[in-house]
């Protein structure tokens, strides 16, 4: 287990570095005042697998022994390989760490999307949180260009609410974030959004020489400004007035209502803006200008002088809408008059104004301006004619009829008011009784692309590309985004979100080994279907429902009398002994090279092998070290296993496996979506690079939309265009769940024992008294390590006092683990025993064999490949250990272990997909048992409790739950009291 820290400097510059708790806990040597190599921080070489960037050595100042650092509270440490802890005072110390420079514009998806083996420290969050307040901040364009030190810099626009948050953060900044010994955080969120900004801008010469067009081109590319110093100074100068200019900090704005013409009214007149005031602590009091002029009225109570502020607001909102000079030429302006193209004027600077603070009202009947796109429609064959389409009478040449249409938001136009808008002076018309804008050069652009591509043929492949956000290159590419992609006959089938349902089954063929089930024979069908049009996808079938076996069935099919070049199959360390057995079993006559460990191929032996091999198979560690290689060899497909692996865009490994040339792509994932959209953007932009089109549109498009405001027309956009490159079955599926045995899923009520109440009411009463005198990080800090340590109480006591004492007898929840398992065991079951704690599982091997007169494996993340692999195979066959104790995250996922039908969850996650994860080991393809799943809770604790509101709200536990623990610390301390308090029920007496 790793844990993630950040550290910054004054310029903004960011860097990570990282603990591991199976490193040595102290340091070589006698204490000395100088710096000392830290004894836990990992390497650059790993910090160089989670992200792109510079290694680097930083001197820190952590709180420590002489002989040791002090842990973070979020390293879980083997106390068996502690030995006695480290002694002496705690003071901030000199310690060296291998660190890595980022760009922070990389740091979010890293942040947001960490790899299961990293948890991130009190830094990393805060700066997750602050990089959310960039992203917020640039969506709504709340940022301005300056010159800051002779760089061109996009600066955020901070006032009221914004600033509040702002100003929330820096009160709970981390001191680890400082380390370094300076207080770079004041520079860390200009650079982000700068960064972010950047991201969303491309390059540009805007063709301009001097000083002025020097800072221009920076602003989208490289930032230092290569100009004369001085000229630079003065630009600076002007650049900061206007920026003060342009932001206002007082409880009061100025709001501006327009009102459009009535029905019966003429359109091109009478046209009304109103002017208003509105105090920011009571957005729902407007006051009329005339109220303003005549007394003031209530706005005393903020202003001491508001006929004042609204003469000066009038005069900055009058340079960037010029209309707005009429107001200034009267005594007392309460109100204009426009004709229509005032009022169009007035409506194209009405988003300047919202972003430089000015309250914007607008008529109900008018429309906000819609995004025009284009629609696609394609005419195929009938549905019938989908028959053996997968089997190879389709390919990517193949071609579809297709209609263009263009739209304007979901409405498609017709020829009649695209005519109107075509002849209207302004691009602006009342169309089917509301007033509605669109942008002349879009519209000018969209006509042209009808008159020109309106209608034809074209490949099917680039029919079904379509539906995704970007336009192709080449003749006839749409210069405007495509909304949508219908279609009738079976390419409508395919696009209808269910695609595999109307391609006819396909049998594999008689070499392989194996009896397909009809679902996973409409799985082949789906999979052969891409692999003829050259197109990607990911197979998202839920755990357990035989991925692997769908994929290596195309691959006997398609290799039966094609000559194709091997596929490359990348996989965690985990399953590489899976594929391989997979392989040998139901697909012996395919050729199989396994490129792992230290004695791997290399330079012409590799090649070789590679060549005459038709399934190659690596681990992503692997391939991240020899991607350089591995990119030098032909590739028919690669395929990419559990492929939340490359979930996060931005990690190096992630960037590997997409730097491996193949004409095809697969991903194999039961989880598309685990935490964050960016994930299955990252994943089907591997399958199809740019389907999607970039991470920045995406989120503007689909993730923020979803995610932040549950917007379920965007979600259902989004299930739209990835419809026919993801297939996902779930296990509770009509047509699967015939297939599988029933799953009992129990929840375990166990008492604690004196001991453990005492220790529990300790560990309260210890937290309770200190939280009063606590905020921000350190009462988040508190109240997550005593969640830490009531879990541990919960287990056993041993665990929480780390004191090497006997296992026996002190613990109610064990007592009721070790019941369950005698149960199984005298049924002749066998059990699978999972806990997030590997040091937990390490007490319990020698206490449960013991107990049980029998063997009981053991595996958790140091178990090396060989010895998991070994594991695996000997629990499955029939002679096998009894008993298989696994952590959480190290045995959770990737294993298939049929062989038990009992499953124990001795301590809770908390977070039902992960638990649900583990459970599907057992519960899975070749289960021919009811498999029972109990999850323990102590009594009248904390576990009891959140279980319930687990059970009682489970959407808003996927949501919130899902994220861990760190939505407990948000409570208030009454909260907190009653939650963690012990209910008099507890205690087994």
């Amino acid at each position: 287990m790793l844990v993630l820290h950040a550290v910054t400097d004054a310029e903004g510059a960011l860097a990570f570095w990282a603990e591991d708790s199976a490193l040595p806990s102290r340091a070589s040597g006698r204490a000395t005042k100088a710096a000392r190599p830290h004894p836990f921080a990992v390497s650059s070489d790993t910090l160089g697998t989670l992200a792109l960037g510079e290694p680097d050595t930083l001197t820190l100042r952590l709180p420590a022994h002489p002989s040791a650092p002090v842990p973070s509270p979020e390293l879980v440490r083997d106390p068996l390989a502690e030995g006695q802890a480290p002694r002496g005072t705690v003071e901030l110390r000199q310690w060296l760490v291998p660190a890595l420079r980022i760009d922070p514009a990389s740091a979010p998806g890293l942040l947001a999307e960490p790899p299961d083996e990293v948890r991130l420290g009190p830094s990393c969050r805060f700066l997750g949180e602050l990089a959310e307040l960039a992203d917020d901040l640039v969506r709504r364009g709340r940022f301005l260009p300056g010159l800051v030190d002779g760089k061109a810099r996009w600066r955020p626009v901070l006032s009221g609410v914004d600033a509040a948050r702002y100003s929330a953060l820096l009160a709970v900044q981390p001191p680890s974030l400082t380390a370094a010994g300076n207080d770079g955080v004041l520079g860390l969120l200009d650079s982000l959004v700068d960064s972010a900004v950047r991201l969303a801008l491309p390059d540009k010469d805007f063709g301009i020489d001097g000083p002025i067009g020097a800072w221009l081109r920076a602003l989208t590319g490289e930032p230092v400004v290569d100009a004369d110093p001085e000229a630079l100074r003065r630009l600076g100068g002007r650049l900061d007035q206007w920026r003060a200019s342009a932001v206002s900090d007082s409880p009061v704005r100025t709001c501006f209502r327009l009102r459009a013409p009535d029905q019966n009214e003429p359109a091109e007149e009478s046209w009304r803006l109103e002017l208003l005031m509105q105090p920011s602590a009571e957005p729902s009091l407007l006051v009329p200008a005339a109220q303003v002029w005549r007394d003031g009225g209530v706005l005393h109570r903020w202003l001491d002088d508001p006929q004042e502020q609204l003469l000066a607001d009038l005069g900055r909102a009058s340079r960037i809408v010029p209309l707005l000079d009429a107001a200034l030429r009267e005594a007392h302006p309460s109100r204009l008059h426009f004709d229509l193209d005032g009022a169009y004027e007035f409506l194209g600077k009405a988003a300047a104004l919202d972003q430089a603070g000015f309250g914007v009202l607008l008529p109900s009947s008018w429309r906000r301006p819609g995004e025009l796109s284009l629609k696609l429609s394609t005419k195929g064959a009938p549905a019938s004619g989908v028959v053996a389409k997968a089997e190879g009478a389709l390919n990517r040449a193949s071609l579809v009829s297709y209609d263009w249409r263009l739209a304007l938001g979901d409405d498609e136009l017709t020829e009649g008011e695209l005519a109107e808008l075509a002849a209207a002076k302004v691009p602006m018309v009342r169309m089917r009784g509301q007033w509605v804008q669109v942008d002349a050069k879009q519209l000018a652009a969209g006509l042209a692309f009808l008159r020109h591509y309106g209608s034809g043929q074209m490949p099917i492949g680039q029919a079904l590309l379509q539906a995704g956000l970007e336009s192709f290159d080449g003749a006839g590419a749409p210069p405007l985004p495509v909304s949508a992609v219908t279609g009738d006959g079976w390419v409508g089938d395919l696009l209808s979100g269910q695609p595999e349902q109307y391609l006819t089954p396909v049998d594999p063929p008689v070499e392989f080994e194996a009896e397909l089930r009809p679902y996973q024979k409409r799985g082949l069908a789906w999979l052969a279907f891409l692999d003829n049009l050259g197109l990607g996808g990911c197979l998202a079938d839920d755990m357990g429902l035989g991925k692997t076996v769908q994929l290596l069935a195309l691959e006997a099919l398609r290799r039966k009398h094609d000559d194709r070049d091997p596929t490359l199959i990348v996989c965690p360390m985990s399953l590489v002994g899976t594929w391989q057995r997979e392989a040998q079993r139901f697909t012996p006559h395919l050729r199989v090279h396994v490129h792992h460990g230290g004695s791997r191929l290399g330079g012409s032996r590799l090649a070789d092998a590679v060549a005459a091999a038709d399934l190659v198979i690596t681990t992503y560690h692997v391939l991240t070290r020899d991607v350089e290689e591995l990119s030098a060899l032909r590739w028919d497909r690669v395929v990419a296993d559990e492929a939340q692996n490359i979930k996060n865009s931005a990690s190096r490994q992630s960037h590997s496996v997409r730097g491996i040339p193949a004409r095809q792509r697969i991903a194999l994932t039961g989880t598309p979506v685990e935490n964050r959209l960016a994930e299955l953007w990252s994943i089907l932009d591997f399958a199809n690079p740019g389907s999607l089109g970039s991470l920045s549109s995406f989120r503007a498009r689909f993730a923020v939309p979803v995610e932040r405001y549950g917007d379920q027309d965007a979600a259902a956009r989004l299930r739209k265009v990835t419809a026919p490159f993801v297939l996902r079955r779930l296990k509770t599926d009509p047509d699967v769940i015939g297939d599988l045995p029933e799953k009992i899923e129990i929840r375990q009520l166990c008492p604690l024992t004196a001991e453990q109440a005492s220790l529990y009411r300790a560990v309260v009463d210890d937290m309770l008294g200190k939280i009063d005198g606590s905020e921000g990080i350190e009462r988040k800090g508190l109240v997550l390590s005593t969640i830490m340590k009531l879990k541990q109480v919960c287990n056993h006591p041993a665990q929480f006092l780390r004191d090497g004492s006997r296992i026996a007898g002190r613990s109610g929840k064990l007592a009721r683990a070790e019941e369950l398992i005698e149960e199984a065991l005298a049924e002749g079951d066998r059990v699978l025993c999972f806990t997030q704690f590997a040091e937990y599982g390490s007490m319990l091997v020698p206490h449960l064999s013991a107990r049980f007169d029998t063997e009981v494996a053991f595996l958790h993340g140091g178990t090396p490949k060989k010895s998991r692999d070994a594991m695996v195979e000997r629990f499955q066959s029939d002679d096998g250990p009894r008993i298989f104790l696994l952590s959480l995250k190290a045995g959770g996922t990737g294993l298939t272990l049929t062989a038990a039908n009992q499953v124990i969850h001795l301590d809770r996650w908390w977070n039902p997909a992960v638990e649900d994860q583990a459970s599907d080991r057992a519960y899975r393809i070749g289960q021919r048992r009811d498999v029972q799943v109990r999850k323990l809770v102590c009594l009248g604790t904390l576990e009891e409790r959140i279980d319930a509101m687990i059970e009682e709200k489970k959407a808003l536990a996927q949501l919130v739950v899902g994220s861990g623990e760190g939505w407990l610390t948000e409570l208030s301390t009454s909260s907190l009291r009653e939650l963690l308090t012990l209910s008099s029920e507890a205690i087994d007496a």
